[in-house]
């Protein structure tokens, strides 16, 4: 199985234990060393409290000093819903950016194909140009 697709299984087998019926999403992150890290957003009662799916994984990252390659985002409406690819919002594509530009991540398409572009490609215009920087 291609790291792209175990990706997809964990994220969607946590999606499956965490959220048995209705709604859910998660996120599975790869780091250098092989590591497969999940996290999902935390509930809160004040969306303005909200965090994105990948957060938890992209901390644990920092936290394991952990090189981080690819990432993925999966939700479904229920659990009769096929599954749902989420390229990173701009929040966490700038959270992934501290690993560079080569960082790979999922991204929507109308056929919903799990395809990966590296952040450099997604932000082909990035802030950091201006200091001669080159993600």
């Amino acid at each position: 199985m291609t790291i792209e697709h175990t990706l997809f299984e964990e994220a969607k087998l946590l999606i499956e234990r965490r959220y048995p019926i209705g709604w859910g999403g998660a996120a599975s992150i790869r780091t250098e060393s092989g590591k497969i890290l999940t996290s999902i957003a935390p509930d809160t009662k004040n969306d303005g409290l909200s965090l994105c799916m990948e957060v938890g994984a992209i901390l644990e990252a920092h936290k394991l000093d952990e090189v981080v390659t690819h990432s993925l985002c999966i939700y479904r409406e229920d659990e009769n819903s096929t599954f749902v690819i989420l390229t990173p919002c701009g929040i966490c594509q700038e959270r992934l950016v501290h690993w560079g530009g080569d960082v790979k991540a999922a991204i929507s398409n109308s056929a919903n194909e799990l395809i990966f572009k590296n952040l450099r490609d997604l932000q082909p215009h990035h802030w950091s140009i201006v200091n001669c920087e080159v993600l």
